[in-house]
This record gives structure tokens, C-alpha cells and sequence, in this order.
């Protein structure tokens, strides 16, 4: 690491700084510029003044840290430009500075971008502000202007308004800069929220600063206090996770006048970079002037020799310090190295980015079509789009998934979606029938020792809508309810006989979940018709202005067709609360079979019981006497609870039915 630090150092020479001296402060924002990287520079300022820089992350440099750090003071040193640096004074928003350079007048101008978070009419008021500086002695000025005009509180003793801001104060310098640059002064990270900054500061700072460092070209100058634990401050930590490489953090060390006398040689074995926490581009020294010198002034020249004086101290001299990492000229000409690396880094990749950008807006327009500048050129365009999607429409309704577009309605999707309308429509119908067989009858007959295991039986989704669970029952319970019902509904009719209220009482409570699960048949068949038509817009239409006004139009038809089919299903449902009724042979065939069924089980069981009576064996002969003793076994056997025959016949008739009536209101 140490070989590494000290070629970046030889590289550069300490001696290329030793020009600064007596320079004004405009002249000092000269101090970045070099021969070699004018050409690069002014590459980037071209793709910059062209807007590219809104779409595509262009180099710039942030300064960031611990609140009260020093950042504004060693952001002052790069740029020149003075900030306010008060004692108890920390950044409250983001302030980004561009450097233009032009061979032209000096012009510095002050806008605000707010944050999208903001009400139309705040924004409309921030995005108003633009302010002329004739110099740069306005720019504290400017800052508290803004301050209040973004609604940051005043002071500690204020209440009203926020602590911090989102929002961007940009002050755009073009003239004799030698830059071509953006450099962010960030907010300050809190350690610990307190009564002036709440955790919702907390989160927004944090928020803030990862937005700027998670960009690959943001050169970071993280910024550490000497006067604290490296450990302590999480700026270093927060770097190395959006720049893992450490190819484009620099450490810089301010407040080394602050420290505990004795304890220069921890900080110099960092500045060294030879202490536990190691970055791949160094460390750097700094002394900014403090809050007296400030009070009286200090000019750059000034502040450069006393950071010289103060470093070759003999403090300072025994630990042999790199003074090509000393000083703020030392990293103003290191970032100018380090800047031209960046950016020769990054051009490439600027241009790959440029060109799909390029290719991408290209596409887009090609798709737009011609201008549309009259009524008839609005009617040939909606013209076009109407019949594109009514011929994928047709072909997903018809089944043709190749005949129109194949790309639409390929089946290979990532997302699993599949286009093919009619095929979708099969499977929703084919559950619709199967849930109608399994879970449409609210009382389901099932064996004794499978009940603990089919109590979840239902699909999620159908037994999310339904009211009441599905009644899993024995054929002896089953029997009970039928019992009750007779009971309950019992007329002039003799012993044995049932009337028609039974059957129909029976029936309307067997199929009330017809209406549930019908209903989550529709919700689906809506919601799959939806996003099919979602998908042909965003297929055929790219304006997203003209894909929303169209959706909504065709979202008012959907609605209106899911009202009509809500009204059919209603009237269907309003049919089978009617008397029932069939003269479908199916209906028949079912009672006969069921009769047939129950006879052959009753003659079974008596059989069983007279051949005992024969000693075990059961013949019988074509004779009479064989015939009569036959007879008068059964007669003993057979014993008929009119009740439970009269339950027998009514259970068989809603059995036969059930079918009949679920079959056909399946099919409708």
C-alpha cells in the first residue's frame, strides 16, 4: 500500500503545488486544472452542457462526513469558494457547485432543485429561484436565503420546520475556472438523534448521502476528525459499501491542531495509511484555519503557509509525514491526477452509455411515429392503433397465437405471463367447474377417517371469499340434516310420503355457495381479461400520456361488461331459488338408479341373515315351498321406518338433482 501511496506522489510531485502561492480567489479555482486533462475536461462539458448529464452519471466530486468535520472548509480550499463554517453551523442541504470554464465573463447564478417529495405548488416556488452573485462574498448570504426559502429551521430554539432538506442549492460558475466539474458539499451524518435532529433527520441525511455515493463516477473525500476514533466514524464505512475497491475514495484528516498532545503518531500512522484502517488511495493531512483566524480573515496564500508551518513543526517533523499528502495544495494536485485517471476511466463507458441512450431515444421516436400536428393525423393514428389491437385482441380470442404477432404471444416469458387469452380462459373454466364439483355444495360427504385431513381442502383464494367454510360431513350426518329438514317441513302428506317444500328447501341450502364461488370465477376472469389488455397496450401504444388515456376508456368498458356478467350471474342464481324443476332424462336415470341401488342393498342384507335360518346354507328351488319359506325369512328382516324411507327418497331426489342443476348452471 505504502508503494502504492508514495508512485501516486512521485507521480504527481509535491512541487506543482509551490505555483498556488499569492494567487486571488478566482485564481484559485485554476488550481485544478493541467494541460493533460483540458481535452478530457472539456469533452465532459460538452456532454454536460448538452442535458446527457440528467440521463447518464457524469464524474463529480463530494465532500462528506461527520457533522461539524470541517467538510465546508475543505471544500472552500478546492473550490475557493467561501462557505459558511461558524462554530455550531452545519451543512443543512445539499449544495452543489458546477464549474464551467469559458473564456468568457465570470457569471455565478444560484437556482434550487427541489425534491420530488414536495406539494406542485412548493416546488413551483423553489424551482422559481434564480439569483445573479456579482462575487462570491454573496454566497453566505445566499445560503441562509435559501435556507428560509426551503422552510429549514432558523435555529435550535425553533420549532417550526424541518431540520434538514432534500432539496439542491446549485450554484453554477462559468468563466476562468480551468474546471469542468461538479463538486457536492453533503450534510453531515448524525450519530445520534437528539432534540434539534429527529430519527426522521437521521434517515434522511443517511438517504441523502447514499443517493450521491452509490454513483460510480462520484469521487468520495470522505472527511475524518482527528480528534476522534477513526472507528467512531461511519463516513469510512459507508464509502467502502458502494465502492468496494476503493478505487475513488480519498480520506482526508482535519482538526489535527485538536488532539491530545502525545498522540501525533496515531494520526500520522493513519495519514500514512499504515494504521488498522486502510484505503486504497491514501489519506490526507489537513489544518483549516480555525474559528480566529477566520474572525480576521485568512487568504489562500495565507492559509497554505500556515499549514506548512504548522506541519514542519518538530511535533510534526519527527513521524516524517509525506507532504505530498499534506496540505490543501497537496490534494488539490492530487485530485487533479487522480480526476484525470477518472475520467479517462469513465469516458468510455460515458460514450458506450451515450450511444444506447442514443439508440434507445432513436427507437422510441421511431415508434411515435410521424408528427400528429392536425385532427386528421390524430384520427389515421388512433385509426392504427384501434386496429392493432383489435387483431391481437381476435387472435388471442380465436386461438391463432402465430398468425398476428408471435412476439406478443410468445409462451417464454421470465415473468410467467402468458398473452394467449383463450388458452388462460380454458384453464380459469376448467378450475371453475372442477371448484364447482369439489367445493360448490355446502354440505360434502367424505369417510369418517379422512374429515381431519380434508378440513383445508379449498383453494386459498376460494376460501378467502367464501363466507362460510364448506361443511365436511359422514352419510349418517348427512342423513340427520335431512331428518331435521323433514321434520321441519312436514304438511297434510301421510307417513312415508315428503312434499315439494323438502326437496326444495334442501336444494337451496345444498347450493348456497354457488353464488360465492361463481363470483371468484368472474373476479378472475376479470382480472385476467385486465392485464391482457394492459399487455396489448403496453405493446402497441409507447406514449405513456396516450397508453393512460386509453386505458382508462378501455377500463370503463371493462367494468361495464364485469357489471353485465354480475347481472347474468345474478339471474341465474335467482332461477335456481325457485321451485326445482327438470324434465332432463339425466334426472330420471339418477332415481331409478338410486332405487335400484337401495333395493339391491336392502335385498343383500336380508339374504345374509336367512341363510342362518338354513343352517347356514341358502338354497332355494322352484317350488312353492321353497318360495314361501324364502319370503318368510325376508319378512322377518326387512323392517321399514317410514320416516327414514321418506329421507331415503328425498336425499336420493336432491342427489339426482344437484347434478343436474350444477351441470347446467356450470355450463351457463
Amino acid at each position: 500500500m505504502d508503494v502504492f501511496t508514495n508512485n501516486i506522489g512521485s507521480e504527481i510531485g509535491p512541487g506543482s503545488a509551490g505555483s498556488v502561492s499569492n494567487i486571488s480567489s478566482s485564481e484559485e479555482l485554476i488550481g485544478l486544472q493541467s494541460t493533460k486533462s483540458s481535452n478530457r475536461l472539456n469533452q465532459i462539458d460538452k456532454v454536460r452542457a448538452s442535458g446527457v448529464g440528467d440521463h447518464i452519471a457524469l464524474p463529480q466530486l463530494i465532500v462528506c462526513g461527520d457533522q461539524s468535520a470541517g467538510k465546508s472548509s475543505v471544500l472552500e480550499g478546492v473550490t475557493g469558494l467561501p462557505f459558511p463554517r461558524q462554530d455550531g453551523v452545519c451543512t443543512k442541504f445539499p449544495t452543489e457547485i458546477i464549474l464551467r470554464h469559458s473564456s468568457g465573463a465570470q457569471s455565478i447564478n444560484a437556482t434550487i432543485i427541489p425534491q420530488t417529495s414536495r406539494s406542485d405548488s412548493s416546488r413551483k416556488t423553489l424551482h422559481a429561484y434564480r439569483k445573479t452573485l456579482l462575487s462570491f462574498q454573496e454566497l453566505p448570504d445566499t445560503i441562509t436565503e435559501v435556507a428560509e426559502l426551503m422552510g429549514i429551521q432558523r435555529s435550535e430554539e425553533s420549532t417550526s420546520g424541518p431540520a434538514f432538506a432534500a432539496d439542491v442549492l446549485r450554484i453554477e460558475v462559468i468563466g476562468n475556472t480551468g474546471l469542468h466539474l461538479t463538486v457536492v458539499d453533503l450534510p453531515g451524518l448524525i450519530a445520534v438523534a437528539n432534540e434539534e435532529q429527529t430519527e426522521e433527520d437521521v434517515q434522511l441525511v443517511g438517504n441523502l448521502i447514499d443517493s450521491y455515493l452509490e454513483s460510480p463516477r462520484t469521487i468520495i473525500l470522505a472527511v475524518v476528525q482527528a480528534n476522534n476514533d477513526i472507528a467512531n466514524q461511519g463516513i469510512i464505512q459507508r464509502a467502502r459499501r458502494f465502492d468496494k475497491a476503493g478505487e475513488r475514495t480519498v480520506g482526508i484528516i482535519t482538526k489535527p491542531d485538536l488532539i491530545n498532545a502525545g498522540t501525533e503518531g496515531r494520526i500520522a500512522l493513519l495519514a500514512k495509511n499504515q494504521d488498522t484502517t486502510k484505503l486504497k488511495l491514501g489519506y490526507f493531512l489537513l489544518k483549516n484555519p480555525s474559528p480566529s483566524q477566520l474572525a480576521i480573515g485568512m487568504t489562500p496564500s495565507q492559509r497554505k503557509q500556515d499549514e506548512e508551518n504548522y506541519f514542519r513543526s518538530s511535533t510534526w517533523k519527527k513521524h516524517n509525514l509525506n507532504l505530498s499528502r499534506v496540505g490543501i495544495n497537496a490534494l488539490k494536485t492530487f485530485l487533479q491526477g487522480l480526476l484525470d485517471r477518472h475520467i479517462e476511466k469513465e469516458l468510455p463507458k460515458v460514450r458506450e452509455e451515450i450511444n444506447l441512450l442514443l439508440s434507445n431515444t432513436e427507437r422510441e421516436l421511431e415508434v411515435l411515429g410521424a408528427d400528429r400536428p392536425t385532427v386528421s393525423h390524430l384520427r389515421t393514428f388512433l385509426s392504427r392503433l384501434s386496429m392493432e389491437f383489435y387483431n391481437l385482441t381476435k387472435s388471442a380470442l380465436d386461438g391463432t397465437y402465430h398468425e398476428t404477432d408471435s412476439v406478443f404471444f410468445r409462451n417464454d416469458r421470465a415473468d410467467g405471463y402468458s398473452t394467449r387469452l383463450r388458452a388462460q380462459t380454458h384453464k380459469h373454466n376448467a378450475r371453475f367447474a372442477t371448484d364447482m364439483r369439489q367445493y360448490a355444495q355446502k354440505r360434502r360427504v367424505i369417510d369418517s377417517q379422512d374429515r381431519g385431513s380434508d378440513e383445508t381442502d379449498e383453494s386459498d383464494d376460494l376460501h378467502e371469499i367464501t363466507k362460510e367454510k364448506q361443511l365436511l360431513v359422514t352419510r349418517k350426518e348427512l342423513m340427520e340434516w335431512v331428518k331435521k329438514v323433514y321434520q321441519d317441513s312436514r304438511g297434510r302428506e301421510l307417513p312415508g310420503n315428503y312434499n315439494h317444500i323438502l326437496m326444495s328447501e334442501l336444494f337451496h341450502e345444498q347450493s348456497s355457495r354457488w353464488q360465492q364461488v361463481a363470483a371468484q370465477h368472474l373476479a378472475r376472469m376479470d382480472s385476467e381479461t385486465a392485464e391482457f389488455v394492459d399487455e396489448v397496450l403496453l405493446h402497441i401504444v409507447k406514449e405513456d400520456d396516450v397508453r393512460q388515456e386509453i386505458r382508462e376508456i378501455t377500463n370503463a368498458s371493462l367494468q361495464n361488461n364485469l357489471t353485465i356478467a354480475q347481472e347474468e350471474l345474478r339471474k341465474l342464481l335467482e332461477d335456481e331459488k325457485r321451485q326445482p324443476i327438470t324434465y332432463n332424462h339425466y334426472y330420471t336415470d339418477n332415481i331409478q338408479n338410486a332405487r335400484q341401488d337401495a333395493t339391491r342393498k336392502l335385498i343383500q342384507k336380508a339374504v345374509e341373515g336367512t341363510a342362518v335360518d338354513w343352517n347356514g346354507k341358502f338354497h332355494v328351488s322352484n317350488t312353492t315351498l321353497d318360495s314361501d319359506k324364502l319370503l318368510a325369512s325376508l319378512q322377518k328382516r326387512v323392517v321399514v321406518d317410514m320416516d327414514e324411507q321418506a329421507c331415503l327418497e328425498a336425499l336420493a331426489g336432491l342427489n339426482a338433482y344437484y347434478k343436474v342443476a350444477m351441470k347446467t348452471f356450470t355450463d351457463n
